[in-house]
């Protein structure tokens, strides 16, 4: 044999030795750095993370170029390898202190035709005024440039809401909150609690549904989340008030039906208002709430279980929620929860073409759920994995979820932690505390702003007049017996005959 060939082919040989023992390291280390697994019907999943000290992610989008593309509360836009977690920043945007930041970001997936990036952030400009502002960048030598103002409007201190989304190729859909403005939701001439649909310019389209209008879908409070599924359907995530956050399935000129109807219509008050206005129910409604937030659809067979369904974290919940389709995607046939509490505040989440799942903690965001990790906040995968490393994590069902007595402590946690914390901490400048208070402590003034609702400062308080008499005695009870106060309780009859009176 040619000695030439010789040298060939054992050149061959150790580079495929060495290939093969690259990859079996790779795999070995890949195991390694599994978290938690989880079981399915048939599937093993495993979790890792991917990055780590990321600066709040908000939006996570899996870009043309393979990597994920995150938004970043405190202005970045990073792009992340998802392969071994290297970081770019490609734009740092001029945002001050909370509750500015960045937000919503899509990146177009035809960067060779349109090489563009979509932001919405929120900053405060020369005039003192907080705007909400959505521009075009264009991706060019691993930065954005260019910016061009597509749209802006006056933001409030919260109720942001904020999702984009391509509807085609053409088209973005933009999902705003009310900014904390009821009334403005079923205004057509605002902009808040809206989809809006504009082309790739920004313009209003000839074929929107209202003429010489951005608004395709009104009678929203809070989206933090959307998606459009390859069939074209579009499905959104959103905050409730004290009850009944939702997702729902969008129909262009839908009205969603808020403020007058929150979830579904079930009082002699919404069933006017619906038949009047021809409103949308939401597919599904909870409560007490789970703060969903993004929301994406999952269609690959990677994971057999999960296809046809709507991917949804949460803040409030602290996980991953599955929602399985039937075949027309009008109706939600199964309901799982995973991941619970495990991670903190799950705020985002994308999809690879492999199936792969990538989800993004806040635990650094203006209103924590637990106390932070090291690491945080981070990006996780979620993925097909042939054995296990720990014993596997199994979903909890709805119904399982609802399985619970009514204490008043159990309240305290479906209704007010998210808010006023352990030990009734509250958060400083927010939310109030509730330990050792004058407010819980006087009896009237605390059943008339639990009945009644607040709308002191930015943050206001609902109503929680929804509650049952007992389910009322127990938590204003456990308020006050707790956290420093030293209250007496309240008797049944004292709560039935103060709510009566207010009827």
């Amino acid at each position: 044999m040619d000695i030439r060939v010789s040298l060939f082919l054992l050149r061959i040989l150790i580079a495929s030795f060495l290939l093969g023992s690259c990859q079996f390291k790779a795999q070995q280390i890949f195991n390694q750095e599994i978290e938690e697994n989880i079981k399915l019907e048939s599937t093993l999943l495993g979790v890792s993370v991917v990055a780590d000290s990321l600066s709040v992610p908000w939006e996570l989008v899996w870009g043309p170029d393979d990597w994920i593309w995150v938004t970043e509360e405190r202005g970045y836009v990073t792009r992340i390898n998802p392969v071994n977690g290297e970081k770019k920043v490609i734009l740092r945007l001029p945002i001050g202190k909370r509750p500015e930041g960045a937000q919503a970001m899509i990146v177009h997936p035809d960067q060779k035709q349109y090489p563009y990036v979509y932001i919405h952030y929120k900053r405060v400009k020369s005039d003192g005024i907080r705007y909400n502002i959505l521009e075009r960048y264009t991706y060019q030598n691993d930065t954005l440039v260019h910016p061009k103002l597509l749209l802006e409007y006056v933001a409030g201190r919260g109720h942001t809401g904020s999702r984009l989304a391509f509807q085609g190729k053409e088209r973005i859909l933009w999902a705003t909150g009310d900014q904390a403005i009821k009334e403005d939701t079923q205004d057509l001439s605002s902009a808040n609690g809206k989809i809006l649909r504009m082309d790739l310019e920004g313009n209003i389209p000839d074929d929107n549904p209202f003429p010489r209008s951005y608004v395709y879908a009104f009678g929203f409070r809070n989206m933090q989340g959307m998606v459009v599924t390859p069939q074209g359907a579009i499905y959104t995530s959103e905050h409730g008030d004290a009850t009944d956050d939702e997702v729902n399935l969008i129909v262009p000129k839908g009205n969603y039906g808020y403020p007058s109807i929150e979830g579904m219509v079930d009082n002699d008050i919404e069933r006017e208002f619906a038949l009047k206005n021809n409103t949308i129910e939401p597919l599904v409604a909870w409560t007490p709430t789970i703060a969903p937030a993004g929301l994406d659809y999952y269609s690959s067979e990677k994971i057999p279980e999960w296809t046809n369904s709507l991917l949804l974290t949460m803040l409030k919940g602290q996980g991953l929620r599955v929602l399985t389709l039937d075949k027309t995607g009008k109706r939600i046939e199964r309901e799982e929860v995973f991941l619970e509490k495990l991670y903190g505040r799950i705020r985002d989440l994308c999809i690879s073409p492999a199936g792969d799942i990538y989800i993004a903690t806040s635990n650094h965001d203006w209103n924590p759920m637990t106390s932070p990790s090291e690491r945080d906040d981070r990006i996780l995968r979620i993925a097909r994995v042939n054995s296990a490393v720990k014993t596997p994590l199994t979903a909890k069902s709805r119904a399982e979820e609802t399985i619970s007595e009514n204490s008043g402590e159990i309240i305290y946690q479906k209704f007010c932690f998210s808010c006023h914390k352990a030990k009734g901490a509250g958060l400083e400048g927010i939310y109030p505390a509730l330990a050792d208070s004058k407010v819980v402590r006087d009896k009237e003034k605390l059943l008339h702003i639990l009945l009644e609702g607040s709308s002191a400062g930015d943050y206001a308080m609902p109503s929680f007049k929804f509650l049952k008499d007992e389910e009322l005695f127990e938590i204003i009870n456990y308020v006050r017996t707790s956290f420093g106060n030293k209250a007496d309780s309240l008797s049944n009859s004292e709560i039935v005959s103060y709510r009566n009176q207010k009827r």
